[in-house]
């Protein structure tokens, strides 16, 4: 890997993790653009981590009140704490339904996802999803206080679509809690810090990946530089997404995702995947 490669895997990585519009698509595109390929899924999780850096510091106070609040009610049964509380366990909810069914499906199908016709459709899917939510939808009013296990079951299944390249993460979650009747806020904050925990738990599952082996072939350097620009472009695609979504609408990202997807079909070759 070059340095210039480095620097566009965690650009394409930063601004596009938490936009709906698939990070692992633009992922699986750029390494097809560049007929670079990973040993396993140790440098994608690498960069994942950086992401979820950014969250944690932007969100920070969120994070630290659900946490404060989840154990303070468990110590205290205190009513202050009980929407905190109840928000955390549906965030662990979630993330288990998510991790249990994504571990499932990621060994049942494995890379025979990663073409550029599956990638293609289900950025479609993701686009056709954004157009629906935004223009045939009505959005909810219920907040924190109102969500349900339901929600947290409807979300975590949602979020597990995410394992197919194309269908966006941010964007099945913010979908689904906009369907079970969350408002845009709190379906936003919910998929935000959602992230967290799946993508450390992702970690933990790929830390064998993680060898001299994996370091050498992409290099320290690339690696360290890689790790930066995407924790830069994280912040700076969470703060842009957040002030996107008070003013305008989520169809100019469903846009973009019919753009991609045919873009792809028309000028990657299905026959360079069994390269990368």
């Amino acid at each position: 890997m070059t340095l210039f490669e480095a620097i566009v895997f965690g650009i394409v990585q930063g601004l596009t993790e938490f936009l709906p519009v698939s990070s692992t698509a633009h992922i699986v595109i750029t390494q097809l653009v560049f007929g670079y390929t990973f040993p396993g899924l140790s440098f994608e999780i690498f960069l994942h981590i950086a992401s979820v850096l950014a969250v944690m510091m932007y969100f920070w106070k969120d994070l630290w009140s659900v946490i404060k609040g989840f154990v303070l009610f468990i110590l205290h049964r205190s009513k202050e704490h009980r929407t905190q509380f109840f928000f955390g366990v549906y965030i662990l909810i979630a993330t288990a339904i998510t991790g249990g069914l994504g571990v499932m499906l990621n060994d049942f199908f494995g890379d025979a996802f990663k073409t550029p016709a599956v990638i293609a459709g289900a950025l479609t899917i993701t686009g056709l999803s954004l157009i629906f939510i935004e223009r045939f939808h009505q959005y909810g009013q219920r907040k924190e206080e109102d969500m349900s296990v339901k929600d947290s079951i409807i979300v975590g299944l949602g979020q597990t679509l995410a394992v197919v390249p194309g269908i966006s993460r941010s964007g099945a979650t913010l979908v689904v809690a906009l369907l079970a009747g969350l408002d845009r806020e709190t379906a936003v904050r919910y998929s935000f810090l959602l992230s967290i925990p799946v993508i450390l738990g992702s970690t933990v599952l790929a830390v064998g990946d993680f060898t001299a082996d994996m370091v050498n072939h992409i290099g320290i350097l690339n690696l360290f530089v890689s790790f930066i620009v995407t924790f830069i472009f994280s912040v700076i695609g969470i703060i842009w997404l957040i002030s996107f979504l008070k003013k305008s609408r989520l169809i100019y990202f469903a846009i973009y995702c019919f753009v991609i997807a045919a873009l792809v079909l028309l000028f990657i070759d299905p026959s360079t995947v069994m390269d990368v």
